[in-house]
């Protein structure tokens, strides 16, 4: 496989889709990164563009309304940061005509759509790479460091449970057609992204799970920290997602995953927690993932052997860096000739288990909050 064609000097860069996730993650970061060269911004919204083009003040940015307009001899990268629905369709005409494309999680709501995606990125031989952002967190890389102490690893358990963070409740967010499903697609995609370093590339042979919506018709639960949630002229009816997802699932070479994924709960406060049962010992991580003010007040690593348990040492860092560090990753993976074709593989994975856990969900009875619709469970293909 020959190396993806970058020429040299910075990345030249299109932002696709100008909602929450663009104008707060990367836009700021892109303009601040000098490795990469803002060329473009994309929305359909005319609302979205004038935010964009007020917020480049005396540094203007020519704001496009469509990809088509997007012109591969001039961009390298776009970074496309759309509704979930829209993630396969703008990914897919922007590989094909030779764009590679850094995709927001969750990359693609179903296996039929990893597959285009897969197809696109051969015949455009551009490059996919994912946005899932925690992998590169210091404290995340430090739990990976114990890992490789705890011999065989059997078990693995993963929980982001937030306190309140329903996002946009009756936007996109929290429709089935529009989002492909609810806490499992959002949160969990970082959860099953956390596992790959720990479990390697093994298919899940088995995976149950469950699914619920205790919490998202009350107004005191949604992510309010998010401002006002405004991935324009998108949605706007009723909730018909879960707030709460929990899953077991066993890879083919014999080890478990317990996943759990909450935009909201009786909790306190929003708390990640990673714990790595191994033969030789077992470590937990407790942290919080994300943007949210509710969190807990510094990252705890403990690691535990023949019933003593011990603090490992971990460093504080500011919200929101590993972003920056996922960034600065990009020039690298675009020029890296084992790039192509990567990133799909650890899709196909996640989204083929994301789909089996909503499968298994559907066999359960659930009883659904007045406002949410029974069929939640259902990924967006059925």
């Amino acid at each position: 496989m020959s190396a993806p064609s970058l020429r040299e000097g910075p990345v030249r860069t299109a932002v696709v889709g100008l909602g929450w996730a663009a104008r707060s993650i990367w836009l700021p970061r892109l303009r601040r990164n000098p490795a990469f060269a803002l060329t473009a911004a994309v929305d359909p919204d005319e609302r979205g563009r004038a935010a964009v083009a007020e917020e480049a003040g005396a540094d203007p940015l020519p704001v496009l309304a469509t990809v088509h307009d997007l012109d591969p001899s001039e961009v390298d990268l776009a970074v496309v940061a759309v509704p979930n629905h829209l993630h396969c369709a703008v990914a897919t005409e922007l590989l094909a005509k030779g764009i590679s494309v850094f995709l927001e999680k969750p990359v693609c709501l179903t296996s039929q759509e990893a597959e285009r995606l897969a197809a696109a990125e051969r015949s455009g031989g551009a490059v996919l790479l994912a946005g899932s952002a925690a992998r590169h967190r210091a404290d995340v890389h430090g739990l990976y460091r114990l890992a490789t102490r705890l011999g065989r690893i059997r078990h693995v358990e993963l929980a982001w449970v937030r306190a309140r963070g329903v996002p946009d409740r009756g936007g996109w967010f929290t429709q089935r057609s529009l989002a492909g499903g609810g806490a499992l697609v959002d949160l969990g995609w970082h959860l099953f992204d956390i596992a790959v370093p720990l479990l390697g590339t093994a298919a899940f042979r088995h995976a149950v799970g469950t699914v619920s919506a205790d919490f998202i018709t009350q107004r005191s639960s949604r992510a309010t920290w998010r401002g006002n949630d405004d991935d324009v002229g998108v949605g706007r009816g009723g909730s018909d997602v879960e707030d709460t997802a929990r899953g077991f699932l066993v890879t083919e070479d014999g080890r478990s995953v317990v996943l759990h994924a909450s935009w909201a709960s009786h909790e306190a406060l929003d708390t990640t927690r990673i714990t790595v049962d191994g033969s030789a010992g077992s470590a937990t991580l407790r942290c919080t993932f994300g943007f949210s003010p509710n969190r807990l007040e510094e990252s705890t690593l403990t690691r535990t052997v023949d019933g003593t348990t011990w603090p490992v040492a971990v460093p504080t860092e500011r919200i929101g860096v590993e972003y920056d560090r996922q960034l600065g990753t990009l020039p690298a993976l675009l020029r890296d000739p084992a790039a192509r074709g990567r990133v799909i593989e650890e899709v196909r994975r996640t989204i083929g288990a994301i789909e089996r856990v909503y499968a298994s969900a559907r066999t359960t009875e659930t009883t659904w909050p007045a406002g949410t619709a029974r069929e939640v469970q259902e990924p967006a293909s059925a």
